[in-house]
């Protein structure tokens, strides 16, 4: 038998299914009633692969829904189907489009599935955002105190107190989460026991990063954006450069980096080595982000605490 592929284009209100190679296309309403005509659909089509892109937030409840009734579906990056759809020469763009596009997606490029976080984890990952959302805040707020008038420097006062009593608050939540589930409690412990990672560090590895410790060092390092990609065309050799990956783990993980080269010698030995061959700064930083985290994955897949003597993997 053939397979068969879905491509489902979500917005807000509806959800445009299209199903190759029949070119069947239905619409149904992204409501509760909905995913679960959805899933019945999907289900009488005998669905090899479901695709969606990743839409903000409204395909979490469909995706969640499909994973849950044990069909086989994932989301991706919109500019991967964007990218295809203009590789195809299909320039047009509607809703029915961009389905039928995602079929085809499916059925030539065949895209991994990947795990999908429970309630649990999705519950972590939307604190550890709304932490970074409110530092955010809190740090624009004080960039306007030094300038403000005697009362507009009260009110923001009073907005920088409440800031940090809601920053409290969330980091109490996590924590207790944290706490109450025994796999995330034994990564965190692995992850903070290397001199540079802290407790904001090991939560976003932990709630952001659930590949940790399932990847080998190249797709890990490509995950999260801190592979270098050649830019060579015959006789010229440009520079590498990074792009991609998930930002809000870069983020903290650029942040532990900037700690570990000053207090853990290994990584400092590897920064002080790359500096001293030339490299500039910001270089030798990513390669000690990407060593760090190449560390942390192999700690996780082994399930074993940092050595301070022992090799860092390369």
């Amino acid at each position: 038998m053939s397979e068969v592929n879905i491509g489902v284009d979500v917005s807000k209100q509806k959800l445009d299914v299209s199903v190759r190679p029949t070119g069947e296309c239905r619409t149904f309403a992204n409501d509760e009633v909905g995913i679960e005509e959805v899933l019945a659909f999907c289900e009488g089509q005998h669905a090899t692969r479901v695709l969606m892109e990743a839409t903000g937030g409204y395909e979490v409840k469909l995706l969640a829904a499909l994973v849950a009734a044990g069909l086989p579906a994932v989301s991706i990056n919109p500019r991967q189907a964007r990218d295809f759809a203009k590789a195809n020469n299909r320039l047009a763009k509607t809703d029915r489009i961009d389905a039928s596009v995602l079929a085809h997606f499916a059925e030539a490029i065949k895209p991994p599935m990947r795990d999908v976080p429970d309630d649990r984890t999705r519950e972590l990952v939307e604190l550890v955002q709304r932490r970074r959302q409110l530092i955010d805040m809190r740090t624009a707020e004080k960039n306007r105190l030094e300038h403000a008038t005697p009362k507009v420097r009260q009110s923001i006062a009073k907005h920088i107190a409440w800031l940090n009593k809601r920053i409290d608050d969330i980091d109490e939540q996590t924590k207790k989460r944290i706490r109450q589930t025994p796999a995330w409690r034994e990564k965190e412990e692995l992850l903070t026991s290397v001199t540079g990672v802290g407790p904001t560090t090991a939560l976003t590895l932990v709630s952001m990063l659930p590949e940790l410790g399932k990847l080998n060092r190249k797709e890990i390092a490509s995950l999260v954006g801190v592979a270098p990609f050649n830019r060579d065309s015959g006789a010229m050799k440009g520079r590498r450069t990074i792009c991609g990956g998930r930002g809000g783990v870069r983020s903290v993980l650029y942040m532990a980096a900037l700690s570990a080269i000053r207090t853990n010698p290994t990584l400092k030995a590897t920064y002080q080595r790359l500096l001293s061959s030339g490299k500039p700064s910001k270089v030798a930083l990513v390669a000690c982000m990407r060593k760090l985290l190449v560390a942390l994955n192999a700690m996780c897949r082994d399930r074993k605490e940092w050595a301070p003597h022992a090799p860092v993997p390369a």
